[in-house]
């Protein structure tokens, strides 16, 4: 895919009117976040939009499922009033896998995942519970994607994101995304006006390295409290990485095979016997 085309493919969007898809929304920071509310208010203007989202922040749960407790579900009602909106007491996957299997009387056309509040660049696809409720999608072989503002603030702006959001859902409709496959889309902070473009990328290869910053609770007792600095060691300029270093919007398709392919003649040369 050249990096251009998602702008070209964001003109056209007279076969997107003739049906309106059903999309799915959710997150992980919580159905009254202001990413997610600015991503139903995108959703809206390409078809019916359903939201099942976390009742509460849910940030760096990855892809885990409630398994030793029970789940709810509480109808919400927010603007637009034309959406349908339910609170889960779970994780963002279990918001995917309940919306699919009882909530929504048909597979949605598509599952749009965030906006989150900060980067899920790099290794952090592995921890994003954002990615991880776009890779039940995939998995569910939903055409989904995960969109994320590089802006931690409660009160970040979201105009440039809403604006990137509409340009790749409606590329998206428009061309498909290939099955078992999701989009993970990260956006610059600043204003439209600064963003260059948007770049499709591989996943930069940068990893965490953690600190656990020992504290004591008011009763004396010491807890953790994690920190870490991420470690970049990879220079490509085919990256998310440098691509939003450098103002571009990154789109890194992902997948959920984890099978390391270069490691299995490796593997088949080794003696069992």
């Amino acid at each position: 895919m050249g990096f251009s085309y998602l702008w070209a493919m964001s003109k056209d969007s007279k076969d997107l009117q003739a049906k309106r898809p059903l999309i799915l929304v959710t997150n992980d920071d919580g159905i009254t976040a202001r990413g997610i509310r600015s991503l139903i208010e995108v959703a809206t203007e390409f078809g019916e939009v359903w939201v099942v989202a976390p009742d509460s922040p849910q940030s760096g749960m990855g892809h885990a499922i409630t398994v030793n407790n029970i789940l709810r579900l509480r109808e919400e009602h927010h603007e637009p009033e034309e959406v349908h909106e339910y609170a889960c007491s779970g994780t963002p996957v279990d918001c995917v896998k309940l919306a699919v299997y009882r909530v929504l009387k048909q597979r949605p056309d598509l599952l749009l995942s965030g906006i989150n509040h900060g980067a899920n660049n790099s290794i952090n696809v592995i921890y994003s519970g954002t990615m991880s409720a776009a890779v039940e999608g995939a998995v569910e072989n939903i055409p989904s994607i995960g969109f994320s503002l590089l802006d931690h603030s409660s009160d970040a702006d979201f105009t440039a994101a809403r604006e990137v959001a509409r340009k790749i859902i409606r590329a998206a409709l428009a061309n498909g995304i290939p099955n078992h496959t999701c989009l993970n889309v990260n956006i610059p902070k600043g204003p439209p006006s600064s963003i260059k473009g948007i770049r499709v990328c591989r996943q930069g290869q940068a990893f965490w390295e953690d600190n656990f910053m020992p504290r004591k609770d008011p009763s004396g007792k010491i807890y953790y409290w994690i920190t870490g600095e991420l470690n970049n060691q990879d220079k490509g300029k085919d990256t998310d990485i440098w691509a939003l270093e450098n103002g571009y919007v990154s789109v890194v398709p992902v997948q959920f095979d984890l099978t390391a392919y270069h490691a299995m003649a490796t593997l088949n040369s080794w003696e069992y016997e």
